[in-house]
């Protein structure tokens, strides 16, 4: 990168940015696009840095994020590495150093529980914990849920005797090991008294004999449950067959417990199924996701996360991006992750996943897209799961209310409003070339629909083609004359009114406002293609910051007023339609054309009735059957 010295001694570059990235090389790697402050606010991979970078600058890069944080962008840097395996394990670390804004992330920036196995001890124990620091400590989750965490602790213990960690003559012994001191053989700990530890405080079990017992327990944090059935049975046998009654109802009980396990398990899998199943739910500017861990063909876990992005993001991203950062914190890796969305590159993401799963049979990680079968019914269920974990999230968060507050001060801010708009009035028209022409009113009050405020508008002038400046103006007549506006049916007066549409509109609205001396109430017209806000006091439009509360609130208001119109329209469409398809059948008054429509139920369904089936309604004669079965054959 060239650089100059200015004036002042300041160091600028020579080259403007687009020049810039024609310079990086056509190498795997990585980018950081950098802001004004030298502040790193998005990282991201590519095959060919320059290729990628470019579509950042000439604007093909289709993400409706881009274009406006593109406008923040200062600088950049980028690092060359040896294959894209390397750049998605460094983008990956890079994500995790600088957090930047556009990166997605979890929603709640927390700790996660996790199960973890002290393997660097000579006697390892089992213990809660929510770090991830020790190398020598095997990590099993993430756990969404503590009080699954410590369940799943408690139930380990009860069918493979192990020492948690927290035990104090299990503290006592590894103070002892650590100083490189053999342990003496103490007194028994409670948990040996029932069952829970193997005793090697008190020198009741080999160093052997211990690690055994370890494996065991990892294989059943994997879910590799059906190995103990087996072992458990055997034991029992052996137990009674030397009439060790006790030991063998001992180990009857943990074999209960196990059958009760598979016994809780309602969904039905094969039962050789292994994988994860990643479902997904997003809304505007926020995301659930919930992860099955199937293994052995039961879902002996299940997590749930929050991301911070939303429909702003591509899906592919936060797939992407959820699957590196779940993968990266836990060392239960499976054969197979299930997903419901394509990945334009996932060899780098399946190499990442085999090389952390380090299998001695050499299996591969492979990311498969379940379009049908069971894993598509279990994406479905995870999915939902999803949903429900976000609904959670936002009550737990009062994410809505602070959402919602944050929205109307934004608004109140970008429009220069006297005070946040308590209640939003939107108007949208639907029409055909002038016919069946319709106007909507939606309100919001306090940032959510008030549905009972609702009003719909049949317009009355005649037109051959559409004006929708025109028909906004009858409809503004009509809503803000003397009679409605001190009228309750139409409640209070509105400190915003959004016209769906552009500056024109915007115009025709001002000028039939003023007419009506009512002048002081706010105006802004939202134009759908950019999302701009035409307001009257400048003539450059609004553009709230992409993502923000007080869009998805704009969008939400435009977008209902236009379903309600839609709705409206479509309604006195249909019954146009009918009513003039059956008004050209000779002999069919109003009368009998009501019980038709009684009997039939829609024109769709007499369309595929028989002469027979319509003579045999009551009232109706043979002569005129025939002759709507004719008129219907005729317009189908």
């Amino acid at each position: 990168m060239e650089f100059d010295i200015d004036s002042h001694g300041q160091v600028k570059a020579l080259l403007s940015l687009d020049e810039q990235v024609s310079k990086v090389p056509q190498l795997p790697g990585v980018y950081l696009w950098k802001d004004s402050n030298d502040k790193v606010i998005y990282v991201g991979k590519a095959k060919q840095l320059r290729n990628r970078m470019k579509q950042y600058i000439q604007g093909t890069d289709e993400r409706v994020k881009i274009p406006f944080m593109m406008e923040q962008v200062a600088s950049f840097d980028y690092i060359v590495t040896e294959s894209e395996h390397e750049a998605l394990v460094l983008e990956k670390n890079l994500i995790s150093q600088f957090k930047p804004y556009y990166n997605v992330d979890y929603r709640d920036d927390k700790s996660y529980p996790y199960i973890a196995i002290t393997k660097g001890d000579a006697f390892p124990a089992i213990k809660f914990t929510r770090e991830r620091h020790v190398s020598t400590t095997r990590y099993f989750g993430p756990y969404t849920d503590s009080r699954a965490a410590r369940k799943t602790i408690d139930v380990v213990r009860r069918i493979v005797p192990i020492c948690s960690a927290g035990c104090p003559q299990y503290k006592a012994m590894k103070r002892q090991l650590d100083k490189g001191r053999e342990p003496k053989d103490g007194k028994p700990c409670f948990d040996y008294h029932v069952g829970l530890g193997p005793g090697p405080c008190c020198g009741a079990c080999s160093e052997e004999e211990y690690a055994e017992s370890v494996k065991r327990v990892e294989r059943f944090l994997q879910g590799r449950r059906r190995e103990f059935v087996d072992l458990l049975k055997e034991d029992i046998a052996e137990a009674a067959a030397n009439l060790e009654f006790e030991r063998a109802s001992r180990i009857r009980d943990r074999l209960a417990i196990i059958e009760s396990l598979e016994g809780s398990q309602h969904a039905t899998i094969a039962r050789d199924l292994d994988c994860d199943v990643i479902g997904f739910y997003r809304e505007e500017t926020i995301t659930g996701v919930n992860v099955f861990v199937v293994r052995e063909g039961s879902i002996i876990n299940s997590c749930e996360f929050v991301l911070d992005k939303g429909a702003d993001v591509p899906m592919e991203d936060l797939v992407e991006t959820f699957i590196v950062r779940y993968y990266d914190e836990t060392s239960d890796i499976p054969r197979q992750v299930v997903i419901d969305t394509e990945l334009d590159d996932v060899e780098p993401l399946e190499h990442w996943l085999t090389e952390k799963l380090a299998s001695s049979h050499g299996a591969k990680v492979r990311i498969v897209v379940a379009k049908r079968g069971e894993k598509h019914d279990l994406l479905l269920m995870a999915a939902d799961n999803a949903k429900h974990s976000l609904q959670r999230f936002k009550i737990r968060t009062r994410y809505d209310e602070e959402r919602i507050n944050t929205a109307l001060l934004q608004l109140e801010s970008a429009l220069a409003l006297p005070g946040p708009p308590m209640r939003i009035e939107c108007y949208d028209i639907s029409t055909i070339h002038g016919k069946h022409s319709v106007a909507s009113m939606v309100v919001f009050t306090g940032g959510r629909a008030d549905n009972s405020s609702y009003r719909r508008f049949k317009i009355r002038m005649e037109t051959l083609e559409a004006n929708d400046v025109a028909m906004m103006r009858e409809t503004f007549d009509r809503r803000f004359s003397r009679k409605n506006m001190e009228s309750d049916r139409f409640g209070k007066r509105p400190d915003l009114i959004i016209v769906d549409g552009g500056k024109p509109q915007l115009n025709a609205v001002v000028k039939q406002m003023a007419e009506l001396g009512l002048s002081d109430i706010p105006l802004t017209g939202l134009a759908k293609a950019d999302e701009e806000l035409f307001v009257t006091w400048d003539d450059e439009p609004v553009v709230l910051p992409l993502g923000s509360p007080a869009l998805y609130l704009v969008k939400s208001v435009r977008d209902e007023a236009h379903r309600f119109a839609i709705e409206y329209h479509r309604k006195l469409r249909g019954k146009t339609m009918t009513s003039s398809i059956l008004d050209d059948v000779a002999g069919l008054g109003p009368k009998r054309k009501k019980i038709l429509m009684r009997e039939f139920g829609s024109v769709k369904r007499m369309r595929e009735a028989s002469v027979e089936e319509i003579a045999a309604v009551k009232g109706i004669p043979r002569e005129v059957a025939e002759e709507v079965f004719e008129v219907l054959r005729q317009t189908e």
